[in-house]
Formats: structure tokens, sequence, C-alpha cells
């Protein structure tokens, strides 16, 4: 990316300080030199465009949301997983059986699929809407990924030489690797470093990272905060009745000496700051989010919706699908960005019970079924409002499951597949490389490069080279990837771009 040489003009300097002031606890001297820095890449980016993730908390299995069809990696799998009345998959093409207590077999088989290379995959039973979003080229899988410093080997690993990140197999702090790199206390995101940089074009910078998930430090730059709002959209102080305990005035009470210190002391100062430009942040937002489109029923009311129903696979109830509803925020935020005078946003969104040490079989089948539908809505939506070219959506989670079941479940793993998503997306097809499943040798190992003791998957393919792809699509240059990726530098430049999109 060429760099401009020109310094910003005192007006334009002042023009950011005053959007930073939505966005950082003060418009420091560090703020309006990543604002300064951030201006050629945002001069750059033409039109509007945002990345949406969506988090699967606990370490969701994808062993069992996107599978290798070819007969002898199925017969592994098979052999490994216990059969269908534990926690492995019916083979495509068999037959759901209505009387059986088993679900996985009242399901019938996974969903076959041919992928663009020719590579035979399927999706978890329940997933109907991915598998036609596959079908349709408006999703690609992306297969075996994890936080990685470099390319490992097996043997490597093994024998202690190559670094690998730190504590893995702990939620918190995989979590945190996969959205910033460090372990738990982390403070900086991919996702909100990527906005730093283009957050210039922005009119409301505070609106430049969105999270309907609470606290996310993938949202999170050096001057960008995630600004956090609810499914029924952005949350006022004392309720959004305009009323506390019945009555207006004391809202307004309320919300006047929250944003008003009465003392000198910097903390008190910092605090009605923080509360007053919360408070002017609901205010824009809450005027400008639309209320009627093809996103269906909002605010309080949506959670009957039926376009926000998902099906229960084990009970055959409709019930309200958290993940659509937090989809259904993102979509009408993206529906004010010009009423709000936005060009480039990440969003977050995330669903949790993914961490399934027993009762796998009923609470993964949920959940691919949650993720499905929200994903299939989320795509009508976008497509319906004109945008899906400009949104891509990507998942994400702690890490993979062990390849190994422990006899309704799995335990954390490492390595994990991935679905990404949207008009731009290179979809129909598989990119990285599915591992290669070998028999165990009943000493914890198996004949696999990729299998690691217990039944561990190796990676292989980084968040970083994951990341980097989302970037550059994004708008972020070759060079400020560099620096906001750490392990980037260690892979190859013909692998840093994954090409999916």
């Amino acid at each position: 990316m060429t760099q401009r040489s020109d310094l910003l003009s005192r007006r334009e300097v002042l023009r950011r300080a005053s959007a930073l002031g939505l966005v950082a606890p003060a418009a420091t001297g560090l703020g309006l030199g990543l604002a300064a820095m951030g201006n050629a890449a945002a001069a750059g980016a033409t039109g509007y465009k945002a990345l949406v993730c969506v988090f699967m908390t606990g370490g969701n299995d994808a062993m069992n949301m996107v599978l290798s069809t070819d007969a002898a990696t199925w017969q592994r799998y098979d052999s490994v997983r216990g059969g269908v009345a534990e926690i492995a998959l019916a083979a495509p093409g068999t037959p759901a059986k209505a009387s059986s207590t088993v679900l996985h077999e009242r399901l019938g088989g996974a969903l076959g699929v041919t992928a663009v290379g020719g590579e035979g995959l399927a999706f978890h039973p329940v997933m109907g809407g991915v598998r036609d979003l596959f079908n349709a080229k408006r999703m690609a899988v992306m297969a075996n990924v994890g936080p990685m410093i470099g390319p490992l080997t097996k043997a490597n690993y093994l024998s202690g030489v190559g670094a690998r990140p730190a504590k893995l197999f702990s939620h918190n702090d995989q979590q945190t690797m996969w959205q910033a790199f460090g372990v738990e206390g982390s403070t900086k995101g991919w996702g909100g470093q990527f906005a730093d940089l283009l957050m210039s074009g922005n009119q409301r910078a505070m609106f430049s990272g969105v999270s309907v998930a609470g606290n996310a430090v993938w949202l999170n730059g050096a001057t960008v905060r995630g600004y956090q709002m609810g499914p029924a959209g952005p949350v006022r102080l004392g309720g959004t009745s305009g009323k506390v305990f019945g009555s207006t005035v004391v809202q307004q009470k309320l919300q006047a000496i929250t944003r008003s210190a009465a003392n000198p002391q910097l903390l008190e100062r910092e605090h009605a700051a923080v509360m007053a430009r919360g408070q002017d942040a609901e205010a824009v937002l809450s005027s400008g989010l639309p209320v009627n489109g093809p996103w269906g029923t909002t605010g309080q009311t949506a959670t009957t919706d039926p376009l926000l129903q998902y099906v229960e696979p084990d009970t055959g109830k409709s019930v309200l699908n958290p993940l659509a509803y937090q989809l259904q925020a993102v979509a009408r935020t993206i529906a004010a960005r010009d009423t709000l005078g936005m060009t480039r946003q990440v969003f977050f969104v995330s669903m949790g019970g993914f961490d399934s040490h027993d009762n796998q079989p009923i609470a993964q089948a949920r959940n691919m079924a949650k993720l499905a539908h929200a994903l299939a809505y989320f795509d009508r939506t976008l497509s319906s409002m004109g945008v899906d070219q400009s949104v891509t959506t990507f998942t994400a989670s702690d890490f993979g499951r062990t390849f190994t079941s422990n006899g309704d479940g799995t335990d954390h793993g490492w390595g994990g597949h991935h679905l990404v998503m949207g008009g731009a997306v290179r979809g129909g097809a598989l990119y990285g490389r599915m591992p290669i499943l070998g028999a165990a040798d009943g000493k914890g190992g198996y004949d696999s490069p990729d299998l690691l003791p217990s039944g561990v998957i190796l990676p292989t393919t980084s968040v970083d080279q994951y990341a980097a792809t989302l970037g550059r699509w994004f708008g972020v240059g070759d060079a400020e990837l560099s620096t906001i990726l750490p392990g980037l530098n260690n892979w190859s430049a013909s692998s840093r771009q994954l090409g999916f999109v």
C-alpha cells in the first residue's frame, strides 16, 4: 500500500479528534497518530465493507461439522468415533430411522456435497441451510485452522522442536489467542486493528466495531473500542421505556447525574465522559436503526418472529435462535450505514454450548441447527438488502476437539474447520487440507501426520493466514497485515493469502 507523505490538515485532525471522542477515553496523541496513519488506507477504501465474526464459544467439534467422505477416511472416522450409537454421524445416504431412540439415527446420514476441486465432503445432517449455501457457491470450507507460530510438523511437536502457542487447550486463553494472538489479558484484537486503519472514513467512529455478544477483544484496536449493543438494539441507561420507577423525570435525572462529574478527580471525570459518550452513542444509533426491512420483526417482539425460529432436532419444536437474533441486529446496523456515515465495520456475534465433553450428539445437533439456520437467514437478509457482496461472515472457535470420543463427547483439541460466507466468497470449494485420519496404535498415538496424542488435530493453516485473507479483502495492505498478524511472516509469501475471498 502506498502511504501518503503529506500531513493531515489541522482542521482534519480536529475533525478526527471529535470522531475519536466516541471511541477512546480521550483523543490522545497516539489516537490522532493512528488516525493519520490510517488515512491512506481509508482514502483507498471505496464503497462499504463489513466483516462479521461468528464465534462458537467452548470449542466446536469441527470433525462432526464438516467431514471428508472418501471411503478410507470415513472408515477410520467411524471406527474411532464409535459408530452411530455414540458420536459418529451416519454416512451420506443413510436413511433416517424415525422410530430410533438414537438421535443420529433419527436424523439420517450426513449431507454429502462435491467441492469445486472434486473433493467429497459432508455436513452434519441438520445443516441443510449450509449445504445449500455451499452448493450455491456462497459458502466455502476452510479446513483445519488453528493458532500457530509457524509451520509445525508432528515430529517436531513431539520432540519439542518448534514454537507453539502458549496455553493450548485452555478455553479463555485460546479464545483470546484466536482473537488477539495472545493469552487471556491481551487488549488488541485483529478485527479492531483492521478497523484502526480504515476507520477515518467513518463519520461515526464509535460504530467501527460493534458487538452483539458482550465484550470481545477481537473488536479492540489501539484506538477502536467495541461498541456493545443488544439483539433488540442499543441499550439505554435506565431502560428502553424512557422511564425509571415510572417517571421520565427520574430517568433524565439519572442520565444527567451519570454524565457529569461533581469533583475534579480524574477517575470521576473519566467515568462521566464514558457515560456521556455511551448515552450520546445510544441516542444516535437508536434514531438511525431502521425498523422495517427483510430482517423481519424487530425489538422485543422479534423473539416470536418465525424468521428467527429454528427447529430443535431432538424435540421438533420451533424456538428462538439467539444467533439469528444477534445477526438481525447486525443487519439493521448495516442498513443504517449511510445514515451513520460508515464505510468499514467489524461485527462480533457468538453462541455458546460447544464444550461438549458429554451429551454431544444432542448438544451439537442443536448448535449445528442454530448455526445453519442463522447463516442462511443472514445470507437471505443481506441479499435482499443488496449488500451481500459487501459483507463477509466467518466462523471462529476456541479450538477444535479431539478426533477420539470419550463415550458421548469429545475433549479439548487444537485444529478445526471453519465456514466463510458471502457474495464475495469463492464458494463451493474446500481451502486448505483436511486432516489425514489414522488408526490408533493402542498407546494413545495414531499413524497419521496430523493426529497428535489423544487424537488432537495438528492444524495445517494458521489463524494468521485465515485473518490475512479476510483482511486483504477488507482493504488492509500487506505491510499492515504483517504488523497486525504476528506470525504471518513465518509463512511463505505464497501461502499468506488462502484465496477463499
